[in-house]
């Protein structure tokens, strides 16, 4: 955000994200970035708040943040060789002006085929504990990534262009 030239101030919302593995992965990003925007809008009501939730998912089912090495291995087993879906939802909320804009951003990342040695060699160089899937674009993704579909910002955090389209339409930022 600072990239594009916009004001703003990082504000940690203190609501528990939803873990549904039966649920839908939009339906789930799509509730957790509402339950952030909507607890930070609640604290700033004159400001816009930007409510974001990022997950990886593989034939459906939703990879949260691994919480060991031995599931951040596994996740990067069960993505190796394949086509995954990183979805981020977004809502946008005024509470003063009772505006709210939400939206998804899907993107498709290929993994290169991995082997033990690879995938071992991959988690020396990151901390995957703190991702989605276990990995990260941005940290030494060409090890990884073989190809990306989509916009490449969503995979790395937010999905920026869509997110400037969306704050000039709301005259938000010029």
């Amino acid at each position: 955000m600072r990239e594009a030239g916009l004001d703003f101030q990082v504000v940690p919302s203190e609501v528990e994200e939803i873990h549904d593995e039966a649920a839908p992965v939009a339906d789930l990003t799509k509730l957790n970035a509402a339950l952030k925007a909507g607890w930070v809008a609640e604290r700033h009501p004159d400001a816009w708040v930007i409510g974001a939730d990022t997950l990886v998912a593989v034939e459906g089912r939703a990879l949260g943040k691994p919480a060991d090495l031995d599931e951040a291995r596994a996740m990067l087993r069960s993505l190796a060789g394949r086509t995954h879906e990183v979805g981020t939802a977004v809502c946008l909320i005024h509470a003063a002006r009772n505006e709210r804009r939400e939206f998804l951003v899907q993107t498709f990342v290929t993994f290169r085929p991995l082997g033990e040695e690879e995938i071992r060699h991959y988690l020396t160089l990151i901390n995957p504990l703190d991702k989605a899937g276990g990995y990260a674009a941005q940290e030494h993704g060409e090890v990884i990534i073989e190809k990306v579909d989509g916009p490449y910002s969503n995979v790395v955090g937010l999905p920026m262009e869509r997110l400037l389209e969306e704050l000039r339409a709301l005259s938000a930022i010029p």
